[in-house]
Parts: C-alpha cells; structure tokens; sequence
C-alpha cells in the first residue's frame, strides 16, 4: 500500500483518507488510530499518576464503586466511570458486562457458557465472563457466529 502525505495550512482542512478494495482489520486499526490517537486514560497506583495508553489495556473492572484498570501484570485505579471511560476509549474497548470493558486486541479465544455466556481468555491468561446481554454484540465485533 502506497502512503502519500499533503501538507495543509489550517486544521479544518485536514482529512485522512483511506482508499482499499475492503475494509479489513488493518485498515479499521488504521482508521481507529486516526480518529482516536493511541488514547490514554489517567490512572493511579502508589499515590502517583500515570498515563495508561489504550493499547496496554487488558479489561476495566468496577468494584464497590472503584474502578480498577488492568495491565497485562499491574492493576491501577481510575477515578472516573465505567461508562466515562468506554466513552473516551476507542472502538476496540467494549464492554462486556455491567462492571467490565475488555480490549478485543487482548482477547486470545472465547469459549460458549452454560446460561447463554461466554468466556474470553486474554493474552495474559485471565479468564473474564461475558455476560449474555453483551454475548451477541460481542460475537458480531469478532466476526463470531
């Protein structure tokens, strides 16, 4: 794929186009980091602040009204909301239960469950539960039937 850059003078004329025969996983990758950036997300451990980039997100937990950000082997607090942060996140960051976002570029497989559910294992073997008001959207992200 050939790659082409136009300087403009202004913001309001900047555009991104991407012309491909389909819209493949590359190509969403692509668009999702043009109209998201890396996204980043303030979070706490050890009373300092750190910026935790969307891409080093496994899953977002809630918990007695906390909310914890995991890594693929640290777990941060956040001070915002689930619901805040599924919207500040990009299109990869979903959520998949009342208390939990997962990132689908950490999900190694996901497996059917008694009851309608399923289970996704991430890169860093946890095993999270998708529950089944979620199960259909989640399927339809990963190109599951």
């Amino acid at each position: 794929m050939r790659v082409r850059f136009e300087q403009v003078d202004s913001k309001e004329k900047e555009l991104a186009l991407i012309r491909a025969v389909e819209k493949t996983d590359d190509i969403l990758n692509a668009m999702d980091l043009l109209e998201n950036g890396s996204g980043g997300i303030a979070v706490m451990k050890d009373q300092s602040t750190w910026l935790c980039r969307q891409t080093q997100i496994y899953y977002i937990e809630s918990v007695d009204k906390r909310t914890f950000v995991y890594t693929k082997s640290d777990c941060y607090e956040s001070r915002e909301r689930l619901y805040e942060l599924e919207g500040k996140l990009g299109m990869y960051c979903v959520r998949i239960s009342k208390s939990m976002i997962v990132n689908l570029r950490k999900i190694r497989n996901v497996s059917a469950e008694p009851g309608g559910r399923m289970v996704a294992v991430l890169l860093n073997d946890e095993r999270v539960i998708i529950s089944r008001s979620y199960v259909r959207e989640i399927k339809r992200r990963l190109g599951i039937r």
